[in-house]
């Protein structure tokens, strides 16, 4: 039997199911339409690009110029690092100026090919790197790029490099040794300096100068050839390479620079080759154990102070215009005995000899006019000197504190006596002053203590305060 409710509520039953089907496509297609117009882009905003490289592999932050990738941070863990030869097909090829600096958790590293240059500072501070070798495309390593990488035993550098720059090795307390390539032609400053482990070098012919401080304390140098390239040898180039015991100065040198060897303890000898004109100042200065010094006659100039302190030297050629040069020998207390000052010499310099301790007598020729200001001071075992007529002053502090010296003749030459110039003469007993001399300085006698007597004649009209104290 048909029953109409049953009909009825059959047909009831359906129509929701079709309406909720129709509602959900519409919903849909409402969502894909709304959607389509969030991604489409906005005609009135300019197009932004995609920055390749802002999350960069291993850590490497880096830049792009054209063809060129520049390595410009790295904040990588540490450990060994690659640098990928390129990255997105375009090649890596500079090391950035601080990419890796104080990375001390950088053991090694691999610089691919592509590279042609390091910059500066670039590994500054790594004292955990313990080697690197450098591809033969580099051809320019900046400076201080491995500043202070201590851990550093081991660094191959190609020929292909033509410059390193100032101090770029400087402080590689771990390095023995080291190959300059054939490429360069000069050393830059500091390149090598504070490399105290560093026992050998080679310098090849291609290189012509040694700049300031390059080999600077480097404790353990004990031997380097200078090759016949080289002409200039700069300030401080040897300073403090206190194991170096000889050097070889080749004929092509003219110039050896201020406190070149300065410290140099170790050395014994020192012959200077007749193509040098000049030596700076301090230039072997403390070179403690130095024995012996030849110096050309075609050297036209030394500087202050030369061979200050040398104090094991007890034999020296000089031409004889060289005794005019400040301090000179002073210190040297290895000088002993009678010191003969050749004819052609006609001025002694300041301090020249002073603390020569060693000095028992000294002889001053007639050609001598000047004696400048403590050349013989403190001159403790200097018991006779002359002074030759032609000198018309004796300067200040000229023979202070040579307490040993007993007697001395001040010739007819002589106008006046300066400040302290036999102050502390203690061995002094008496002493003549010539009707020549129309003055006497400051303290001229002070702490003479054996003085027992002295002439002063009318000529002198001016007596400094304290002249005579302590006599």
């Amino acid at each position: 039997m048909y029953k109409r409710g049953s009909q009825h509520q059959s047909t009831h039953n359906k129509r929701p199911l079709y309406q909720t089907l129709l509602s959900a496509a519409l919903l849909l297609g409402a969502a894909v339409f709304f959607l389509t117009l969030l991604s489409a882009p906005d005609p009135t905003e300019p197009d932004i690009p995609l920055i390749v490289g802002a999350a960069p592999p291993a850590g490497l932050i880096y830049t792009i110029s054209g063809d060129t990738i520049t390595i410009t941070r790295y904040n990588g863990l540490g450990g060994y690092v690659e640098i990928p030869a390129e990255i997105d097909g375009i090649a890596v090829k500079i090391i950035g100026n601080y990419a890796f600096q104080n990375c001390v958790t950088l053991t090694g590293i691999t610089i691919p090919d592509s590279v042609t240059s390091i910059g500066s500072h670039t590994f500054y501070g790594c004292y955990g790197l313990i080697s690197i070798t450098i591809p033969d495309t580099v051809t320019e390593i900046g400076e201080m790029a491995f500043l202070e990488c201590s851990g550093l035993t081991s660094i191959t550098i190609p020929d292909s490099v033509t410059s390193i720059g100032p101090s770029a090795l400087s402080g590689c307390s771990g390095l023995t040794s080291i190959a300059i390539p054939n490429s360069m032609t000069s050393i830059s400053s500091d390149t090598f300096g504070g490399c105290t482990n560093l026992a050998s070098i080679t310098i090849p012919d291609s290189v012509t100068s040694i700049g300031s401080g390059a080999f600077a304390d480097c404790f353990s140098l004990i031997g380097i050839t200078i090759p016949d390239s080289v002409t200039s040898i700069g300030s401080d180039a040897f300073s403090g390479c206190s194991s170096l015991t000889s050097i070889a100065i080749p004929e092509s040198v003219s110039n050896i620079g201020n406190s070149a060897f300065r410290g140099c303890s170790s050395l014994i000898g020192i012959t200077i080759p007749g193509s040098v004109a000049d030596i700076g100042d301090w230039a072997f200065y403390e070179c403690s154990g130095l024995t012996y010094v030849t110096i050309p006659d075609s050297v036209t100039s030394i500087g202050e102070s030369a061979f200050y302190g040398c104090s094991s030297l007890v034999n020296f050629i000089i031409p004889d215009w060289a005794f005019s040069v400040n301090a000179l020998f002073s210190g040297c207390t290895g000088l002993t005995g009678s010191l003969v000052i050749p004819e052609g010499a006609t001025s002694i310099g300041g301090g020249v000899f002073e603390g020569c301790t060693g000095l028992t007598s000294i002889t001053i020729p007639d050609s001598v006019t000047n004696i400048n200001g403590a050349a013989f001071s403190g001159c403790t075992g200097l018991t006779s000197i002359t002074i030759p007529d032609g000198v018309i002053s004796i300067r200040d502090g000229v023979f202070s504190s040579c307490t040993s010296l007993a007697g001395i003749t001040i010739p007819g030459s002589v106008t006046s006596i300066g400040q302290s110039a036999f102050s502390g003469c203690s061995g002094l007993t008496s002493i003549t002053i010539p009707d020549s001399v129309t003055s006497i300085g400051r303290s001229a006698f002070s702490s003479c203590s054996g003085l027992t007597s002295i002439t002063i004649p009318d000529s002198v009209t001016s007596i400094g305060q304290s002249a005579f104290s302590g006599c």
